[in-house]
């Protein structure tokens, strides 16, 4: 009777899992397809193709990871000891949202875990499925529970889904019927509902690194799955300017690459080489040379910021071009100008600082391209304003005496007496609260004994500077005592 009850079951449960993917099976991500004909040439009699084969799929497809070894990025997450890498090596997979810009890798991390766990996998799209999909999908889920299979559901684009659609995943989810993926370009607090919210956790996912890009571009050039057995010819440097393209988008670098290599010259030994007016042309735009970690980007920079202090804003706006157009990022530059507000301008001009952080904080709202004449704005108005560096010679002379004259002890004046110890040792005996004075300062050193006639602060007179001067020869010739309190004052 058992055995007649198990083949029953059998019958009734096999056919609710037709179309149903387990996980163990799912390697089959990178089927090649018969070769075929390659760019510029036709195929021959024996069907043999050109230098690079046709491949089944775009390359980002190709070459979608199949292990965590293989993916590229996310470290804070994956990286060793890291939260989600511990709970997939124990195979607790809660239900979670990857949030994250296109291209990062949201999709082939949940193809991933589905490859890793024991569990039916369900690859579910927002895009192109309703309600009544989802009740369906829900209801066979409760079904597998039943018989001890867990069911995980991947949601490409939950964002889609409007509030019913959610809600539909609410009560399995609650029940521990699925195991919720959703992937998501938006905030999940404005896109997601609260209640369905706050049974996953979200898990933000960051844009790939231009090293992980660049690196990514380099394997993909000899992976057998890319472009079969073709030697690829490209410089590094080529390689670097698709990374800066696309942005920290995996999917787009890699397309980039792929219609390079496929409009590359082909050689008489069969292989190809991608030459820099190929990229331009795929590209639709010229490749300006640049790399962000390397030496022309730190040429760059230095050309800006020379040009600004040498008041040229045409030849600092050029620059300035140069860097954005090339893909740097904006608040780099922004960075910079907040630099060379104090170094080279200082309190010549007092509002150089306030505008170059209002140019920082214009390049975080805006983003490119709009940002750019907000940089354009900073760059033109450093550039014209008046120069002085007594700011920069202040700090790096203190900073050479607090290195070579270690440990000067801070004067009992000026120290602080919070226990009746510290007064008995007489900590702070003699100091002036300078508000109580009518001058607003008091006569006493401020600097240890060894340093007390140093002069570290040497205004100019160059714009509202020489203010500041005038305002601090009177003080120190009232601090040491000269001249009378009346001529003194600030």
């Amino acid at each position: 009777m058992c055995l007649l009850a198990g083949v029953k079951w059998l019958m009734t449960f096999i056919p609710k899992l037709k179309g149903w993917k387990f996980s163990m099976n799912q390697i089959s991500l990178f089927d090649m397809a018969p070769t075929g004909i390659a760019p510029g040439g036709n195929a021959g009699q024996d069907g043999s193709s050109g230098a690079v084969p046709a491949m089944a799929g775009p390359l980002a497809d190709r070459l979608r990871p199949a292990t965590l070894e293989e993916y590229v990025g996310q470290q804070h997450l994956l990286g060793p000891g890291k939260i989600l890498r511990q709970l997939l090596e124990r195979d607790q997979i809660p239900s979670m949202i990857f949030w994250g810009p296109p291209g990062v890798g949201k999709t082939t991390l949940a193809s991933i875990i589905a490859n890793r766990t024991r569990s039916a996998f369900v690859n579910f799209s927002a895009v192109t499925s309703g309600i009544k999909e989802i009740k369906e999908i829900m209801n066979r889920a409760q079904e597998n529970r039943a018989y001890g299979v867990r069911t995980l559901v991947f949601v490409d684009e939950i964002h889609r889904f409007n509030k019913a659609q959610q809600d539909a995943f609410l009560p399995f989810v609650e029940r521990g019927s699925i195991t919720l993926i959703g992937a998501t370009t938006e905030n999940p607090s404005f896109e997601i509902n609260a209640a369905l919210l706050s049974r996953c956790k979200v898990f933000v996912l960051k844009e790939l690194t231009g090293e992980d890009l660049t690196g990514l571009l380099s394997r993909a050039l000899t992976d057998k799955r890319s472009f079969g057995s073709s030697q690829i010819h490209m410089e590094p440097s080529l390689l670097s300017v698709i990374a800066a393209f696309a942005d920290g988008d995996a999917r787009t670098a890699l397309n980039t690459l792929e219609m390079a290599v496929l409009n590359g010259e082909i050689a008489s030994d069969g292989s190809v080489t991608v030459t820099e007016e190929t990229l331009e042309q795929c590209l639709g735009k010229k490749t300006l040379l640049y790399d962000k970690k390397g030496e022309e980007h730190y040429n760059l920079i230095s050309a800006l910021h020379k040009s600004m202090r040498n008041c040229d804003p045409d030849a600092a706006v050029y620059w300035l071009a140069r860097m954005l157009e090339a893909g740097e990022d904006p608040l780099f530059i922004a960075r910079r100008l907040i630099r060379f507000a104090s170094e080279d301008v200082g309190l010549a001009d007092p509002q150089a600082l306030p505008l170059a952080v209002a140019a920082y904080q214009a390049c975080h709202f805006n983003g490119m391209p709009e940002c750019n004449l907000n940089l354009t704005q900073a760059v033109v108005y450093l550039s014209l304003a008046p120069r002085s560096n007594a700011l920069y010679r202040a700090y790096q002379t203190a900073r050479t005496d607090a290195l070579t004259r270690l440990n000067q002890p801070v004067p009992l004046v000026i120290r602080n007496a919070p226990t009746d110890l510290m007064a008995e040792l007489h900590y702070g005996e003699g100091y002036v609260y300078a508000h109580d004075t009518q001058e607003k300062m008091a006569r006493m050193t401020c600097l240890p004994e060894d340093l007390k006639d140093r002069r570290y602060y040497l205004p100019t007179e160059e714009g509202t500077e020489g203010i500041q001067k005038e305002r601090l020869e009177k003080s120190r010739a009232f601090r040491l005592g000269e001249g009378t309190d009346r001529d003194s004052r600030s």
